[in-house]
C-alpha cells in the first residue's frame, strides 16, 4: 500500500472547505492508500497523534486553550507557530519518514504548509509532491495584498513549479497556475458534497422546530447564508438588500467570524437589525435541516476558490443567489447569462446590494424559474458534485501519475 503525507496548516476541528475535501477525500480512498498528515496543534486539548477517520494526524507546535485559528484574533505564539511551519513541518516530516517511508506528499494549498511539502521535497528529491489549491484569491492579488510575496516570489513560483501535479478546484485557478509558467498536469477537480446527506428529506417534525426556534410564520421568506463570516463573502450586501426587499423577507446567517461585529453593525444602521438573525456556528451535520427550512441561498462573495455551500444548497433543493467569481461559474448558469446551459441558479453583481435584492424579487415572483432552477442544480450536483466521484478523479488524475516513478 502506497503512503502519502498531507501538509496542511489545519485539520479537524478546525475545519472549511479544504480540510472536509481531505476528510472526505482520504475517507473514501483508505483501502488503497495510507494517508498521513503534519498539521498545527494550535488547541491544547487536542492529542499530538491521533488517527482521524484514516489519516494519522500528527501536531506540531505550541497550543494553547480554546485557540482561535482565524488571522485577525491568532494569538502571538501561535502566530509565530504559523510561520515557521514551512521549517517545523519539513523537520517533522523528515523525522516521520525515516520511521514510515512516504511514496508521495500531498500539500494542501500554497501557503506555509506548500512551503513545508516544497522544503521536504527539496531534502527528499525522489518523493513527489502534488499541490491542491482552493484559494480564490488571483495571484496578482495576492501579491497586492501581501507585499512580502514580492520579495519572495522566486520561491514562491518554486513552490509551483517544483509540484509534479496540481490539483485546482476550478477553472480560474487553472489559468492562475498557467499565468504563473507553471507547464506540468493541472487537474481541475472541483469540492464536493454528500449529496445523499443535503438531499435527504427533513421530517415534519424538525422542520416544525427549527421554524419555530428562528419565527418563521407562514408567508415569510427566508433568506440563508452560511460561511466564515468575513466582509469578503458579501453578508454585507445581502443585509443592504433587505431594505429593498418586502419586510417579510428575513436573513439567517449561519457561522463565526471576526466581521461578525460588522455584520451587526450594518443590519443596524440600515434598520433591519429585527430582520437579520445571527444563528452562529452551525455544525455540518445540522446544516441540510436550515437548508431546507429556509427559501433561498444568498451568498454574492468577492472571492470564491469554489463555494461548496453552493452546492450544498443545490443538493438541498434550494434556489441560489451567486456572483460569478472565482470558480462559481463552473457550476452556476444563470439563464441570462448561460442560455445554452440548463439553469442552476441567479447571479448577482459584486457589491451591488440592489442587484442582490432584484434577484431574490425575480425567485419570490416566478415559481416556474425557481422550480426549473432547483431541478437543473440537483441533476448538476448529483451527476458531478458528488464525493464519490470527485474521490475517483483524485486517485485517477493525481495520486497515480503523482506516484508513476521517473
Amino acid at each position: 500500500m502506497k503512503r502519502i503525507l498531507i501538509f496542511s496548516l489545519t485539520y479537524h476541528p478546525h475545519v472549511g472547505g479544504a480540510e472536509i475535501a481531505i476528510k472526505e477525500i482520504t475517507d473514501r480512498l483508505g483501502t488503497e492508500y495510507e494517508f498521513h498528515m503534519v498539521t498545527l496543534r494550535f488547541d491544547s486539548v487536542l492529542p499530538r497523534v491521533e488517527k482521524l477517520g484514516n489519516v494519522l494526524v500528527h501536531r506540531i507546535g505550541p497550543s494553547v486553550s480554546n485557540a482561535r485559528v482565524s488571522d485577525r484574533d491568532m494569538p502571538l505564539r501561535l502566530r509565530f507557530a504559523k510561520i515557521l511551519f514551512p521549517f517545523s513541518s519539513a523537520l517533522k516530516a523528515t523525522l516521520l519518514d525515516w520511521q514510515y517511508t512516504y511514496d508521495g506528499v500531498w500539500a494542501m494549498m500554497a501557503n506555509q504548509a506548500g512551503f513545508g511539502a516544497l522544503f521536504f521535497s527539496l531534502l527528499h528529491p525522489r518523493t513527489p509532491y502534488v499541490l491542491e489549491l482552493q484559494d480564490g484569491r488571483a495571484l496578482n492579488d495576492m501579491k497586492a495584498r501581501r507585499p512580502i510575496l514580492y520579495l519572495l516570489w522566486p520561491l514562491y513560483r518554486l513552490l509551483f513549479l517544483s509540484a509534479r501535479v496540481i490539483k485546482v478546484i476550478s477553472s480560474f485557478l487553472e489559468r492562475e497556475v498557467r499565468s504563473i509558467g507553471y507547464e506540468g498536469t493541472v487537474a481541475v477537480i472541483p469540492n464536493a458534497v454528500d449529496v445523499a446527506k443535503f438531499s435527504a428529506p427533513l421530517s415534519d417534525e424538525v422542520l416544525a422546530e427549527l421554524k419555530s426556534k428562528y419565527g418563521k410564520k407562514l408567508g415569510d421568506t427566508f433568506l440563508f447564508s452560511a460561511s466564515r463570516l468575513v466582509l469578503s463573502r458579501g453578508v454585507e450586501d445581502v443585509i443592504r438588500a433587505l431594505p429593498l426587499l418586502p419586510a417579510s423577507v428575513t436573513l439567517l446567517v449561519a457561522g463565526t467570524g471576526e466581521d461578525e461585529g460588522k455584520l451587526r453593525a450594518i443590519a443596524r444602521e440600515s434598520d433591519v437589525e429585527n430582520r437579520v438573525i445571527f444563528a452562529g456556528h452551525i455544525g455540518h451535520d445540522e446544516l441540510p435541516a436550515y437548508y431546507k427550512m429556509c427559501d433561498i441561498f444568498v451568498r454574492p462573495s468577492l472571492i470564491e476558490g469554489f463555494g461548496n455551500a453552493f452546492v450544498e444548497a443545490f443538493a438541498a433543493g434550494i434556489p441560489v443567489v451567486a456572483t460569478p467569481v472565482g470558480g462559481i461559474p463552473d457550476f452556476l448558469f444563470d439563464p441570462e447569462a448561460n442560455p445554452d446551459k440548463p439553469a442552476t441558479g441567479l447571479f448577482s453583481k459584486p457589491r451591488d446590494p440592489a442587484s442582490v435584492a432584484a434577484a431574490v424579487k425575480r425567485y419570490m415572483a416566478d415559481a416556474a424559474l425557481r422550480a426549473e432552477v432547483v431541478q437543473h442544480a440537483r441533476a448538476l450536483a448529483a451527476e458531478k458534485y458528488d464525493w464519490a466521484t470527485i474521490a475517483a478523479d483524485m486517485r485517477k488524475k493525481i495520486f497515480v501519475p503523482l506516484l508513476k516513478r521517473g
